[in-house]
């Protein structure tokens, strides 16, 4: 399987939202297509309004620059390579943590984003979710 199916982003958002309870928040996940496309979105019970288009931008950044959202941090503080980054793609581009490539086979077949906390627990629950991803494709 190659296409990340409906079916298959509700249990990699599942295995989010179980690490996201596990550490006490309440987070939003997005999972996008290879396209950056959003197949489904969930934003848990006192989740964040602010953090449903954080979570979609999150995976879109991730799936169009085919890498996570957290390796744009360092290049994007002012004076450095890709100072203003975010200001492109009308804004989209977010340039921190909690968006990742779900990655198949060396292609990056969709992203998953995470919004809700702190960006170390961002990435805690988004790694959550590659995983379960990972054991689809890798196990």
């Amino acid at each position: 399987m190659s296409k990340i199916t409906l079916d298959l982003a509700k249990q990699i958002i599942a295995g989010a939202e179980e690490e996201a309870k596990r550490i006490g928040v309440s987070m939003v996940i997005s999972v996008v297509d290879e396209g950056g496309n959003l197949i489904a979105v969930h934003r848990m019970d006192d989740a964040w309004l602010a953090s449903i288009e954080i979570a979609q931008n999150k995976a879109w950044t991730s799936v169009s620059l085919k890498m996570p959202s957290a390796n744009l941090a360092d290049a994007t503080v002012p004076a450095a390579e890709l100072y203003g980054l975010n200001t492109t793609n009308n804004g989209r581009l977010v340039v921190f943590g909690g968006g990742i490539p779900l990655v198949n086979d060396g292609k990056v077949a969709g992203a998953v984003g995470v919004s809700g906390s702190t960006v170390p627990h961002d990435i805690q629950v988004a790694e959550a979710a590659v995983q379960v991803f990972n054991n689809k494709f890798f196990q």
